[in-house]
């Protein structure tokens, strides 16, 4: 075996967005031992909020904390340690995040090549995209009149050219999250643009880690066997030339990596796991395996790769209104009426005073019940809750039409339930900032990289025609779940099966994993599309899509119309759908006791 064949390279992922915990670079530059740093920052709720704040103040727009708390920490340790860096938290101002960082190398007195990443900004293409009648890919809507921002996710070789040119930190604008792993392999394996399968194999690595601690143990399904939460290790990945790669933490931290762990994250917001689109590479992963190696190692392996897309997927941000949320916490006897009964009060109350101001009605209003498992519809417990939080969301085009909402929160608590408290202060009002995504073709998008001072452009191969989307449903009929004269039983889904649910707009992911792959002819025979969509139908409004992932007895729900708009567009308590899977593992089951009892 050459040397080449024998390299691998540690890469750790310390940061899953932006807010996530501040230990997770500390302990993978003191205890990793990796070869490079990656973050991610920028969930597309992160853009909205990052054009609020460059809305605020021009010079923000980016995650400040990676400057102001990760590098302010651990610049010099990791310059020492000679560990590279690769962060999407230039987010809407790249520059003005690498400049914070070149400022706070000088004060160190640090010499560190930084890398931008920029040409992601789209924003001087809308005039000609509204002409043209492009439309928002989910909802079909015409593009916004009045946009913040325009992002087009980039792919990974912006990053590869500034890694080749030498860059020790890398900061983009807004790429496709596993790019950052991307860019790093394809440099240090000297992968070219058609090497599909290793491209898709690393894609994927970079997917693992890029939620951070959720390929560890965190939102496990079965979270009482994850040990020490407070110390939980952040993910690295140890790759191979063949695309290849083992999954593991930091030796003497908390978490779990184990093949259902990796798996749940492997199911996070893919959509359709036979045609996954990113900018370098259409990934296929319905044949990946997953092998424990031993404790908390796991090897992943299987992945295909084919020609990418000729378009870059756009994120535009708009402001539509305004939002405010209130909350009150109601204790006692009958708790559930009285909140609801509060809620429905106060969106009364305060549109009778709209009213004598000349104001229109609210856009839209929400009001849920905490505690009341609200959330799973028809399916709650029956039992009466006796302290609950009643949730009020609403928006409006008048910002002083919700400054008056705000207002009357408070007055509940002597007017109406006994029992009512928690007011925790007057909610603010704020622009309600939305998304729309569209496709772009490659040409019109010119990614460059800027470093000492000189900016270069990057040829990006211009793709293919789409590949058609894998088939959603199997052609054969699933393997008989129940021979005759079985004997069964009725189980929660969560007996047979891990569950993971993230969130692209207003589409719920909904990922099942079979606990062992003699109950998958039981889930396939009895969780199916229907079966979920009728579950979920308090919920979820549009179709619901299956596509299976053989390769380690798994299925992938696409549930559209599921979230309230999702992101800032939904009222919902649960904009992300963070709780769907939850909620499905509920869902009764027929297994026949013989299949349970082996277990």
């Amino acid at each position: 075996m050459s040397e080449s064949a024998k390299k691998t390279i540690r890469i750790g992922g310390a940061s899953g967005f932006w807010g996530d915990s501040s230990v997770g670079a500390p302990q993978l530059v003191r205890q990793g031992k990796v070869d490079y740093l990656v973050f991610d920052y920028l969930a597309e709720l992160t853009m909205s909020i990052l054009a609020a704040a460059r809305l605020r103040k021009p010079e923000l727009g980016y995650a400040t904390d990676f400057v102001t708390v990760t590098m302010k920490s651990l610049l010099r340790e990791i310059t020492e340690r000679g560990i590279r860096v690769v962060s999407n938290a230039g987010g809407m101002n790249p520059q003005g995040c690498a400049q914070a960082i070149a400022a706070l190398a000088a004060e160190q007195g640090l010499a560190v090549r930084i890398a931008v990443v920029e040409g992601d900004d789209v924003m001087p293409l809308l005039p000609a995209l509204r002409s043209e009648g492009v439309r928002d890919m989910q909802k079909g809507h015409p593009l916004p009149d009045k946009v913040l921002s325009a992002n087009a996710y980039l792919g990974a070789l912006p990053i590869k050219a500034a890694l080749d040119q030498g860059a020790q930190i890398v900061v983009t604008g807004r790429c496709v999250d596993s790019a950052v792993t991307l860019g790093v392999l394809m440099h240090e394996f000297g992968w070219q643009t058609g090497d599909y399968d290793r491209l898709a194999q690393a894609s994927l690595a970079g997917h693992v880690i890029e939620c951070g601690c959720q390929a560890t143990g965190g939102l496990h399904t079965d979270w009482e066997q994850v040990p020490d939460w407070a110390n939980i290790g952040y993910p690295i990945v140890e790759c191979s030339a063949d695309g290849s790669f083992v999954v593991g933490k930091a030796p003497g931290t908390g978490g779990l990596v184990s093949t259902a762990t990796v798996g749940e994250q492997i199911l996070y917001e893919i959509g359709d796991p036979g045609a996954y689109l990113l900018p370098d590479v259409t990934c296929d992963f319905t044949q990946v395996r997953l092998e424990q190696l031993g404790t908390d190692r796991v090897h992943v392996s299987g992945a295909r790769g084919r020609a990418p897309g000729s378009g870059y997927k756009v994120c535009a941000t708009f402001v539509d209104g305004f939002r405010c949320n209130a909350q009150l916490t109601i204790v006692g006897i009958d708790a559930v009426a009285k909140a609801r009964r509060t809620g429905e009060a106060l969106v009364e109350r305060t549109r009778r005073l709209f009213a004598e101001n000349g104001w229109g009605d609210y856009t839209r209003t929400h009001i849920q019940v905490l505690g009341a498992e609200s959330c799973y519809g028809p399916h709650a417990a029956t039992g009466a809750a006796r302290e609950v939080v009643l949730w009020v969301a609403v928006m409006h085009p008048q910002k002083e039409a919700l400054e008056l909402f705000a207002r009357e929160v408070a007055a509940p608590g002597t007017s109406w339930s006994p029992g009512t408290t928690g007011v925790g202060g007057r909610p603010s009002p704020g622009p309600s900032i939305r998304q729309c995504a569209f496709l772009l073709d490659k040409a019109r998008v010119e990614p460059a990289v800027l470093i000492d001072g000189e900016r270069r452009g990057i040829d990006i191969p211009m793709g293919a025609t789409p590949d058609p989307a894998s088939a959603g449903e199997p052609q054969a009929p699933p393997p008989d779940a129940h021979p005759a004269g079985s004997d069964t039983i009725e189980v929660p889904l969560v007996r047979l099966a891990y569950g993971r649910s993230g969130d692209k707009g207003d589409i719920s992911n909904i990922g099942l994993i079979a606990r062992r792959p003699d109950y998958l002819p039981v889930l396939r025979a009895q969780v199916t599309p229907e079966r979920v969509k009728q579950w979920l139908g308090h919920l979820v409004q549009g179709q619901v899509t299956r596509y299976d992932l053989p390769g380690f007895d798994a299925m992938n729900f696409v549930c559209e119309a599921a979230l309230d708009g999702g992101g800032m567009a939904s009222l919902r308590n649960d904009p992300l759908g963070k709780g769907m899977a939850q909620i499905l593992l509920s869902m009764p089951v027929s297994v026949p006791r013989s299949l349970l009892g082996a277990a």
